[in-house]
């Protein structure tokens, strides 16, 4: 299991999280042992042009991509799920993501921001992410920016996505299930027992 180390904070508690969960992890930028793992979690904190430079550095929309490709399971975390769209916009300044998902990446409209601490979602039935966990379940969230809107039909090896849906002032989208393409608006690793159920979760869909 790799954490893709690309200049974006927070890789220690994901480290941790992902260990208690039960898995072996490296926290490296690596692109073979990124591509060779049998996972990878792509984590991301601050801004969505910052965590894009830091990716672009790396080659890891490369990396990303490549795994996909071969159906190799990838994990995006927060901003690092955020990347996975086609483009964010802060402050008025649009930046390019790695264009896994179509749409767009921007402010929420809500009376208080940041989104700060725990919240329920809206998981679909049949999620595998969410399997085990009630639906009052609360995860927990730090983001001013999200995508409040999904665009993709038809996902990847064919697929029909999964989308699980929060509310902060406005619908967004609090995680995905595409394929080997799952992704997280929340952080499962500050989530206590519920991130660590979602973690194992996730891990147990790895070859």
């Amino acid at each position: 299991m790799v954490i893709l180390d690309y200049g974006s904070g927070n890789l220690r508690s994901a480290e941790r999280a992902v260990e208690r969960a039960g898995a072996d992890v490296e926290v490296t930028a690596d692109p073979h042992a990124a591509l060779e793992a049998d996972g990878l979690v792509v984590p991301g904190v601050g801004a969505f042009s910052a965590c894009m430079e830091g990716l672009l550095s790396v080659s890891g929309e490369k990396i990303i991509g490549k795994r996909l490709a071969g159906g190799r399971p990838v994990l995006g975390i927060c901003v690092g799920m955020q990347i996975l769209f086609e483009r964010g916009v802060e402050h008025g300044e649009e930046a390019a993501g790695a264009g896994e998902w179509p749409g767009t990446v921007d402010r929420l409209e809500a009376d208080v921001l940041p989104h700060m601490g725990w919240n329920t979602v809206r998981a679909p039935e049949d999620s595998q992410l969410f399997a085990g966990l009630d639906a009052d379940t609360r995860f927990y969230f730090v983001h001013s920016y999200a995508a409040r809107t999904w665009e993709l039909d038809s996902g990847l090896a064919g697929r029909q996505p999964k989308v699980t849906w929060a509310n902060h002032g406005q619908d967004f989208v609090a995680a995905v299930e595409n394929g080997p393409l799952w992704a997280t608006q929340f952080h499962p690793e500050k989530s206590g027992d519920a991130g660590a159920h979602l973690l194992r979760n996730w891990l147990g869909t790895l070859a």
